[in-house]
């Protein structure tokens, strides 16, 4: 059962990091490459732009926070 949960739980970081393409590609495709190829650019394209990275920020984090959960079970 918990193996379950640990994949729906990396399917939400998956579709909360697939949100924060569509976010960055929105913005521009610099930002959405440059997210996509380096990953440390969406942690500055997420401060820099927090009104609409929010949304997808959470979702990942809600995922990562429930992986920890189904992690401390085992």
């Amino acid at each position: 059962m918990s193996e379950i949960i640990a994949l729906i739980a990396v399917f939400i970081i998956v579709v909360g990091g697939i949100l924060l393409l569509i976010e960055a590609f929105k913005v521009g495709i610099i930002w959405g490459l440059a997210c996509l190829l380096i990953s440390p650019v969406a942690l500055v394209f997420i401060i820099l732009h927090w009104d609409i990275a929010k949304k997808p920020f959470f979702i990942q984090l809600f995922g990562v926070g429930v992986l920890f959960l189904v992690a401390s079970q085992n």
